[in-house]
């Protein structure tokens, strides 16, 4: 019976250890795909000269969840409320971002991208995208070098963490 739950325990918190792993790897993940999808805002704006709704309800249909759920909300709530871009695009943030793998700071980046959102002219708001791609650049290579630095380390945590419990309760 002790070495049911020993096992039980050692299993339990290896899961955990993996847990934190995978979410580790999906941060840069996620900043990849936050990336390629305000890079297909901006074309959809830019060139294709789409209104902001449509374009985020096409974005939502490219890209996988939790991101795409962002741009989806974003879209319904510029369709149904009498909302400014930045009020919908804040409330879509919030509420969506405790699903992402990502951290307050990308949180920051993107509250500072849609106050920007509708507030500029074309010329002003390309270089208001690209400075927000620079720096989502940014937190992507420090999220990979985070995942290289911490990923194997957290796993076996994880594993030794319920060792540790193992042998102290014996």
């Amino acid at each position: 019976m002790k070495l049911f739950g020993a096992i039980i325990i050692i299993l339990a918190t290896t899961w955990v250890g993996f847990e934190g792993a995978k979410r580790l790897s999906e941060r840069p993940k996620q900043l990849r795909q936050l990336k390629v999808a305000i890079q297909s805002l901006e074309a959809e704006i830019m060139y294709g000269l789409t209104p902001l709704a449509e374009a985020s309800e096409h974005i939502a249909k490219q890209i996988p969840n939790p991101l795409s759920r962002l741009f989806e909300q974003f879209s319904n709530k510029l369709l149904t409320k009498q909302e400014t871009a930045f009020e919908a695009w804040e409330e879509s943030v919030n509420e969506i971002w405790g699903q992402t793998s990502m951290l307050d700071s990308e949180k920051e980046v993107m509250m500072q991208f849609g106050s920007t959102l509708g507030q500029h002219d074309r010329e002003q708001q390309q270089k208001q995208i690209k400075l927000t791609l620079s720096h989502l650049e940014r937190e992507e290579q420090e999220a990979k070098e985070r995942q290289h630095r911490y990923e194997r380390m957290i796993k076996s945590l994880g594993f030794l963490t319920g060792l540790l419990i193992v042998i102290l309760m014996l």
